[in-house]
């Protein structure tokens, strides 16, 4: 079947929740209220429809200016990476070469002094010898800048660990005022919700309860209810779930229902 504007919708899945990583991502305050009340089923909380459709409204949380000075901090945090263990296979690789050429330089060294034992020509020798001391100087110096660059990592490990303890607390703030700030739209239009169950086919004002918290209804119910609160331009998606719970209780027109025009979901093709 065809919406009220002629067009149609191939019934999918609803919205899912919220997950961990949106929660917390840097990004809007709350997500766009037709991405949570712009289909029903919405596949979302309660909470969650009635922040949606108090912002529909012109409402908005007192705490938005704490949510963008939070979102701002996370976003601000930089974690370098920091790879350990080559700096440490450096230093071992370093150490190595060090040792070799201590026990070629002291095996040199009594080479000469043999030779000048039995009074033999040491020109050749002493020239390996210098050169092995070269290379041996040389050896010691890569070692300390070796440990020097190790010892550098490691305080960039640390203060990259520092920072993402840094980010996994700002992560958990955010998530927690963002909850905070649904609950606290949601609790705006608790009243118009509960007015608007009595509208809705299936729903009784009574099962609202005090908050959003102590709803005991249908959710799907309470989804057309919270559709019907906002105020929402566009057409609203109904599923085949929807329209069948509204169709089998009175029958009613799913836009009056909802207050706004409806897209249904398209007869499949046998």
């Amino acid at each position: 079947m065809s919406g009220a504007d002629g067009r149609c919708d191939r019934e999918g899945s609803g919205e899912a929740p919220e997950s961990d990583a949106t929660a917390v991502a840097p990004g809007p305050e709350l997500p766009e209220p037709d991405a949570v009340i712009g289909r029903v089923p919405t596949g979302e909380s309660l909470w969650r429809e009635l922040a949606a459709a108090a912002r529909t409204r012109g409402l908005a949380s007192s705490i938005g200016d704490e949510l963008i000075e939070i979102r701002d901090a996370l976003a601000a945090i930089e974690v370098e990476p920091v790879d350990l263990d080559a700096a440490r296979r450096r230093v071992a690789a370093a150490s190595g070469e060090e040792e070799r050429l201590k026990e070629r330089v002291a095996a040199l060294r009594g080479g000469v002094q043999a030779r000048r034992e039995i009074e033999a020509e040491t020109e050749e020798a002493l020239g390996d010898l210098e050169s092995a001391a070269a290379e041996l100087s040389a050896a010691q110096s890569d070692r300390i800048a070796a440990e020097q660059a190790l010892h550098r990592a490691r305080e960039r490990a640390a203060d990259a660990r520092d920072a993402r303890e840094r980010r996994l607390e700002l992560r958990d703030r955010l998530r927690n005022r963002r909850r905070d700030a649904r609950r606290e739209l949601a609790r705006e239009v608790y009243s118009a919700f509960r007015d608007a169950l009595s509208v809705v086919p299936g729903a009784d004002p009574t099962d609202a309860g005090a908050d959003p918290g102590a709803y005991d209804g249908p959710p799907l119910a309470a989804s057309l209810a919270a559709v019907r609160i906002a105020e929402i331009d566009g057409p609203v998606v109904l599923g085949s779930g929807a329209i069948r719970w509204i169709a089998t209780r009175g029958g009613a027109v799913p836009e009056s229902v909802i207050d706004a025009s409806v897209v249904r979901p398209c007869r499949r093709s046998q």
